[in-house]
């Protein structure tokens, strides 16, 4: 078996694959976009940190490949559709940098209290400025967390060691389970006017980009720090050069930034900024768990079959694959659909299988649901080996149940999922060997394929509403490919479910929202 690492990996990944028998490894990390495809051919497994991108082009001309390992978490440079269309297995190693990304937060907190970064480069120039770098005690000063998961506990647990208070928001996590960490929950308004500090630990999604803007630095305290080593673009930088500026923000700390390399901006040039080039993952220690976690992974999937971290295929049986990969695949676009309906903290998750389905372990089926659930909170993060702990970790009840008996159908999976404030009900079930459809939507009983970039819509029955909402996306030049929609005669609304050819950018959903008669717009991403 022939593995192309085509990234700089560490020595200890690459000694792994050179001491396996019956691996033969290449190290050619200098490959131009077309040389990669002439050569992606000859090889079964290719091996990727950031630089290399595995497109669909480079995808398509890989006649033997079988495995993509990432040796990291992010995973924006493969193109897994394509991938998982031609059968080859995605990896990547989400658990061998949580240590360092926490670390590297806490540096930057203290870096930043103390004017470390200025009062070295002062210091070097040869100037003694003591009264200008005067710092701050972080001792009991309050530390706001936004994004309460692994690396967001990691940073709470050694900030409490330090006597700081910290308080977190994270709208998918219960309170309780927040409170059983001994930190105290709390809405996003409340952290950003109670924390002396924030620190940002969330993926970068729809719902979290340009989450710190104008509006939110303007609930700050006067005085307050910013932190981020998560994702470039979840901070408006325009708004945090403003708000440092102006004095509002007495400093902030960045990682990470919405174009990288950044270069030379006038944010940059800000005394009170401090930054560094994308380092929260870059400690020997972690490079080396996540190249040795990639070539062990790599090789038991190439020798054994065996398959761990991949974010696109569920650990089923090779006799079972060609049955249940369909209903995999129709159980994760589920669950996608009911966390994008949720908007809350999910409590309870039931899934019921009935007709011939119900006839198999249906185990992969509920983790590759709970992998759909999670991926829209938590992207790359999660994968089909982790998702039912990450489950139990944010306190959701998860209950499976089978009927032999089917309905109007010979197999359908039904997903429940209750939160707070919620209750939705999504059925669905392949036509033929593999064409997956949602067949229930709530009171909503429709035939839709789960794919692609979709609008649901809420409004009132009447007249004209449906073709203001086709005028509107036609002026933005946004096709409508599929609609469906459905009466809910009690109530006098409908409710329409379309696929466009773009994703509506949020400018579209505002102006449709404010269409007359509309109830509710959402965009789900299938």
């Amino acid at each position: 078996m022939k593995v192309l690492i085509s990234d700089p990996l560490s020595e200890v990944g690459v000694k792994t694959f050179q001491e396996t028998p019956d691996i033969e490894v290449d190290v050619n990390t200098d490959l131009s976009p077309e040389k990669l495809k002439k050569i992606i051919g000859d090889y079964h497994a290719l091996v990727i940190r950031s630089a290399t991108k595995a497109t669909a082009e480079i995808i398509e001309a890989a006649h033997n490949l079988k495995v993509i390992g990432r040796a990291g978490i992010g995973l924006d440079n493969v193109d897994i559709p394509a991938a998982s269309k031609k059968g080859i297995v995605v990896m990547n190693t989400p658990e061998g940098n949580t240590i360092t990304a926490a670390e590297h937060t806490i540096a930057m907190i203290m870096a930043l209290s103390r004017n470390i970064p200025q009062a070295s480069a002062s210091l070097k120039e040869g100037k003694w400025e003591k009264k200008k770098f005067q710092g701050r005690e972080i001792f009991n000063k309050t530390l706001g967390v936004i994004g309460i998961g692994r690396i967001g506990r990691l940073v709470s647990e050694r900030a409490k060691a330090m006597e700081m208070k910290v308080i977190a928001y994270d709208p998918y996590i219960k309170p309780e389970i927040i409170e059983r960490m001994d930190i105290e929950p709390v809405s996003f308004d409340d952290l950003l006017q109670r924390s002396d500090y924030i620190t940002i630990h969330t993926p970068s999604t729809a719902e979290t980009i340009n989450m710190i803007d104008r509006q939110a630095i303007a609930k700050m305290k006067k005085g307050a720090m910013l932190i981020n080593c998560a994702r470039g673009g979840i901070i408006n930088e325009d708004d945090l050069l403003e708000a440092l500026k102006s004095g509002h923000l007495s400093g902030a700390a960045l990682d990470v930034f919405i174009k990288e390399p950044p270069g030379k901006t006038e944010l940059m040039s800000l005394p009170n900024l401090i930054a560094t080039p994308h380092l929260g993952a870059s400690t020997k220690e972690a490079q080396d768990k996540v190249a040795k976690d990639v070539a062990e992974q790599t090789i038991g999937y190439l020798l054994y079959g065996s398959v761990k971290n991949a974010v696109n295929v569920p650990s089923i049986s090779p006799e079972l694959l060609s049955t249940l990969r369909p209903y995999a695949t129709l159980a994760e676009k589920m669950g996608s659909l009911q966390s994008q309906l949720a908007n809350n903290a999910i409590l309870e998750v039931q899934i019921n299988y009935s007709g011939k389905v119900s006839n198999y372990d249906v185990t992969p089926l509920t983790t590759a649901m709970l992998k759909g659930l999670l991926t829209p909170l938590l992207k790359d993060q999660v994968n089909f080996v982790n998702a039912p702990v990450i489950a139990a970790e944010r306190g959701m009840k998860v209950v499976e149940s089978k009927t032999k008996a089917p309905e109007d159908f010979s197999s359908l999976i039904k997903i429940t999922v209750k939160t707070r404030k919620t209750k939705n009900i999504i059925s669905g079930t392949i036509f033929g060997n593999n064409l997956l459809r949602i067949l229930r939507l709530n009171n909503f009983y429709l035939e839709a394929i789960p794919e692609g970039h979709n609008l649901l819509i809420n409004n009132l029955d009447k007249p004209g509403v449906i073709g203001k909402i086709t005028s509107t996306l036609g002026r933005y030049e946004v096709n409508i490919s599929r609609m469906q929609v459905g009466e809910e005669k009690a109530k006098k609304q409908n409710v329409i479910f379309l696929t466009t050819n773009v994703s509506v950018k949020d400018e579209i959903l505002e102006e449709l929202r404010g269409l007359e008669d509309i109830l509710l717009v959402k965009r789900i991403e299938l």
